[in-house]
């Protein structure tokens, strides 16, 4: 495939605190694999687990929270919106463009965290 003009995202979904463990790290590689499958990249991703809500979503009070960053086309968002409407297990989701210096921001943090993790 010729290499296309690829924005950065970051993608940030709450999936329903019922998931099994198994079914949670499923639907996280249903996604990332969409993106890899539609010509996309995969940069960084983080399950963050269970977390409280900051206001109750269908009477549910925490949430399984989930961050991927990624590099793909634009029209590729598009697609990936009507996957994540159509699952049941998203309560709710968040696209956001990254630009240049956002994601050079995410990637100096990262670089920070795990140095004062191995420290």
């Amino acid at each position: 495939m010729a290499t296309q003009n690829l924005q950065s995202y970051e993608l940030m979904v709450i999936f329903t605190p019922v998931l099994a463990d198994e079914d949670y790290k499923g639907a996280q590689k249903k996604f990332s694999d969409f993106i890899k499958e539609n010509g996309g990249e995969i940069t960084h991703q983080d399950a963050w687990g269970l977390r409280s809500l900051a206001y109750p979503i269908a009477k549910k009070t925490t949430g399984l929270y989930w961050v991927m960053e990624y590099k793909a086309p634009s029209e590729v968002n598009a697609k990936l919106e009507i996957q994540m409407n159509r699952d049941e297990n998203i309560m709710r989701h968040m696209i956001t463009r990254l630009d240049k210096y956002a994601a050079e921001y995410n990637v100096r943090r990262r670089n920070k965290l795990s140095e004062t993790a191995n420290a």
